[in-house]
């Protein structure tokens, strides 16, 4: 059988699929590059600033949070793309624009726990 559409019956090989997928939305959302640079930059700036245990929990849940928030929501939209072969339809748009709707909260969530955490050491150095 193809490798590809069999169950998975090893760890390794649903590993190595979801390391296939996350590359694949790397590779092909421009959105998800801009996130993952955010993010990096953000816990780059964790360690410069030294954060402690607590600001290190919000910040990575902030930063995973939108990353797997726009993984879904690339989900949603080749799911809607596949379904409707790439013509318009209104409810495809609906569920597209909630997905964006997800990941842009998801956003905001993170630069408010971005100022909580670094507004004010940002304060303190001036």
């Amino acid at each position: 059988k193809d490798k590809n559409t069999e169950k998975n019956k090893q760890f390794i090989t649903s590993i190595e699929f979801a390391f296939t997928g996350i590359k694949t939305v790397f590779d092909e959302e421009r959105n998800m590059r801009k996130h993952v640079l955010l993010g990096i930059v953000a816990i780059i700036a964790g360690f410069v600033f030294r954060l402690n245990q607590m600001e290190w929990l919000w910040l990575l849940l902030a930063v995973f949070l939108v990353w797997i928030v726009e993984i879904i929501n690339t989900v949603f939209e080749n799911v809607v793309d596949m379904f409707t072969d790439f013509h318009f339809h209104p409810i495809g748009k609906k569920i597209k624009d909630m997905a964006a709707g997800a990941v842009l909260m998801t956003a905001v969530f993170a630069l408010v726990v971005a100022a909580i955490i670094f507004l004010p050491k940002l304060l303190q150095l001036f």
